[in-house]
């Protein structure tokens, strides 16, 4: 390549007496020693898309292979399982009596005869209009269902007064309602909310139907709360 150089400029019609220009050629490149820590990182080839292996071939999984790998289970003898539970005779079984060996009998619940109701509930049919949708449809009209103008004290003996089937107030869990406008829509009857009326009725209410929620049935007939009288 430089003698190929030299001629080429010597064509071109340069002086003999000028100096020959110096050619500088690249040196070889040193050799490189495992010490030497300089290398250049390049990036991984585009079109090398094997995965790497897992675990690692250095890996402390490849060198020492768990044990259990050549553990080959081994199943158990009839004698080694456990036995099942002892099965009395059906001749030795008995409905209701529990066996000491182990019970498969039917239990108690099952044999022995519901009780019979203490009292029938009969149903009242209601008047026409008087649903549970007319009952919510009379508290959304505005119309006075306390009869008081502001919230009372109620005692004991205030409440006795108010128990007939014009003037019906009762109390339930220390709140005072007057039960009048809601006599005709109780789903049990006029009489069998007249069985509360000028008293408490908390207990009867908690005994007959606890799941029904009665502040929200009777929020627009409240009166007031119960006191102790002074």
């Amino acid at each position: 390549m430089a003698s190929y150089l030299r001629n080429w400029l010597f064509s071109q019609g340069v002086e003999a007496t000028s100096p020959a220009p110096t050619i500088i050629e690249n040196p070889p490149p040193a050799e490189t020693t495992d010490d030497d820590d300089t290398e250049t990182i390049h990036g991984g080839n585009d079109n090398d898309d094997t995965p790497p292996s897992f675990p690692s071939l250095n890996s402390a999984q490849r060198l020492a292979p768990s044990a259990q790998q050549n553990v080959v289970p081994r199943i158990l003898t009839d004698s080694e399982l456990m036995p099942p539970p002892p099965v009395p005779s059906l001749a030795a079984r008995r409905p209701g009596v529990a066996s000491s060996t182990g019970s498969l009998a039917v239990p108690l619940t099952t044999v022995k005869p519901p009780p019979k109701p203490s009292a029938k509930r009969g149903k009242v049919a209601l008047a026409p209009g008087h649903g549970p949708l007319d009952w919510a449809n009379l508290k959304k009209s505005g119309q006075d269902l306390r009869g008081v103008d502001t919230l009372l004290r109620v005692t004991p003996s205030m409440l006795k007064q108010h128990n007939t089937r014009e003037d019906a107030w009762s109390a339930f869990n220390g709140r005072v309602y007057n039960i009048t406008p809601y006599l005709p829509y109780h789903p049990g009857g006029e009489k069998e909310l007249m069985r509360v009326a000028g008293r408490d009725g908390s207990k009867l209410f908690a005994l007959t139907h606890a799941w029904v929620n009665l502040d929200y049935m009777l929020d627009a007939c409240l009166i007031g709360f119960l006191v102790q009288s002074p």
